[in-house]
């Protein structure tokens, strides 16, 4: 962090991917919030001058706020480590393990974390035969925000229909019923277990549109197995090497008790809109939104 007495941030968003709308409206409540506690702050949208942008910008730390590829990838990260800028959130490898879902579930069974089984297999395969006896789910194993997520049912005659833009490579993962939950890590700090009901499936617009979903913060579940969340949620994000925010949802089917909870997915750059989940258990636990973005700010690193 510079000395100056209003530190420059950078706060790049929107960019290249699936989920640039999202990004876009993270990066502007987070540029407003650090605006709000004195930061001279500049908004970038990502895009193939970025570097030149950032030259002209000189800025003291990036906060980032893209979602998804080359963002939350280790792709910009690479970049600002290249350039020297400290930067918010996780570094290049944490980035890059867990944005590669096949990679970060082996990670989490070396950790010993409850997860779905999966097979990586060709588009092509997944749309003509069934991979798994369904009921399972069909994901890009690269992408966040239920972008692209095809689900199975049970007794399903036919595989899932792929759209032509899904990669080449998909993940395919025994569908898991049961509750949606999520826990933020922030620093060494667990926060709270969000419980979160939707009329259906939680995909793109359950989690990003107004009243596509119902936040219960804190959730109403056993004991037990709020601190399983808990546990498991800081198992996740040491063991990717995480740094700064990052959150790490579940799915839980209670009538098998703490044998029905199972870690989905670790999101090193949780969404930061005013439906998100993250500034939800941050305010729960007595943090305000400025507070959490000045946080993020502070601890802006290279090297991470």
């Amino acid at each position: 962090m510079s000395s100056r007495t209003n530190p420059r941030v950078a706060v790049l968003k929107g960019g290249f991917s699936a989920e640039r709308a999202v990004s876009l409206v993270t990066g502007a409540e987070c540029a407003a919030a650090l605006r709000d506690e004195g930061f001279d702050v500049v908004e970038i949208d990502a895009q193939s001058d970025l570097c030149a942008d950032l030259a002209a910008a000189k800025p003291d730390v990036v906060f980032n706020a893209l979602h998804g590829r080359w963002g939350e990838d280790g792709c910009v990260q690479g970049l600002l480590e290249w350039l020297k800028i400290p930067y918010t959130h996780s570094g290049v490898m944490a980035s890059a393990i867990a944005m590669d879902k096949i990679r970060s579930k082996d990670i989490y069974r070396r950790a010993g974390l409850p997860v779905a089984d999966d097979v990586l297999v060709s588009r092509e395969a997944a749309s003509s035969t069934h991979p798994m006896a369904p009921p399972y789910v069909v994901k890009p194993y690269n992408e966040g925000s239920s972008v692209g997520v095809y689900i199975v049912a049970e007794g399903a005659d036919s595989p899932a229909k792929l759209s032509a833009e899904m990669p080449d490579q998909v993940m395919v993962e025994t569908f898991v019923p049961g509750r949606e939950m999520t826990v933020s890590v922030l620093g060494d700090r667990a926060l709270t277990v969000t419980d979160i009901v939707t009329n259906g499936w939680y995909d793109y617009d359950a989690k990003y549109s107004t009243g596509g979903s119902t936040h219960v913060v804190p959730a109403d579940i056993p004991a037990q197995i709020f601190d399983l969340c808990l546990e498991h949620a800081l198992t996740a994000h040491q063991a990717l090497g995480c740094r700064g925010l990052s959150r790490t949802d579940f799915r839980w089917d209670d009538s098998k008790g703490a044998d029905g909870l199972i870690v989905l997915e670790t999101n090193t750059q949780p969404g930061m809109t005013p439906t998100s989940l993250s500034p939800e258990q941050a305010a729960h636990c007595g943090m305000s939104f400025g507070a959490l973005v000045r946080w993020l700010v502070e601890d802006a690193s290279c090297c991470r």
